[in-house]
């Protein structure tokens, strides 16, 4: 694993972040051979935020001729900054709330936030055509605020013909396996991440 500690909104806004880690990537596909790294097989990875930036660093690899990502592994990202009205089943089992992400986006994108000219490097659901994209596992609990999104967006995906594999967790909040991690969700979510990852 290689973590990398991008600069970070509001202090750092859009683009800085996600041009921080394609700079980390490209530092690991070119340092793979003496790191040991298979080039063939990095892939990307986050949560939350960090899901949204994994989803975005895959889209501007694409449209940068690389450097070739193997699979997007996107643990209930955050997608969208065109704020979906509240679901009142959710809203009072929100770890991370609607108001957060009220805060959230125009933190990163300032008042291009929820506009038109919103690009998806920074905000992957506005992807209209996901051709050529790496495979992707994603997942997200039923009762998350980015379900919505998350169900969207591994529609593109598919609609691309990009090999997804999907999961809802039945109950499950946001971060769910922080919060809970030895139950039985976590620990099979857990397993299918391992599981993808040896994969490669």
């Amino acid at each position: 694993m290689l973590s990398v500690e991008y600069r970070r909104a509001p202090e750092f806004p859009f683009p800085t972040p996600i041009e921080d880690a394609y700079a980390a990537l490209r530092w690991l596909h070119d340092h793979a051979p003496e790191l040991g790294v298979d080039r063939d097989r990095i892939a990307v990875m986050g949560d939350s935020a960090g899901g949204g930036m994994a989803a975005a660093l895959a889209i501007l690899s694409s449209d940068r001729g690389g450097p070739k990502i193997a699979h997007q592994l996107l643990i209930m990202p955050m997608l969208d900054d065109r704020l979906a009205a509240p679901d009142p089943d959710i809203e009072r089992y929100a770890v991370w709330s609607y108001d957060d992400s009220r805060t959230a986006w125009p933190a990163l994108l300032g008042e291009a936030a929820g506009g038109p000219d919103v690009p998806p490097t920074a905000a992957p659901a506005r992807l209209d055509d996901a051709t050529g994209l790496p495979p992707a596992y994603l997942e997200v609990g039923q009762i998350d605020v980015f379900r919505d999104e998350n169900l969207a967006y591994a529609s593109t995906l598919s609609r691309a013909g990009v090999q997804v594999e999907f999961h809802m967790h039945p109950g499950a909040p946001h971060e769910f396996d922080s919060i809970a991690f030895t139950s039985d969700v976590a620990r099979r979510a857990i397993a299918d991440r391992v599981r993808v990852l040896r994969s490669l």
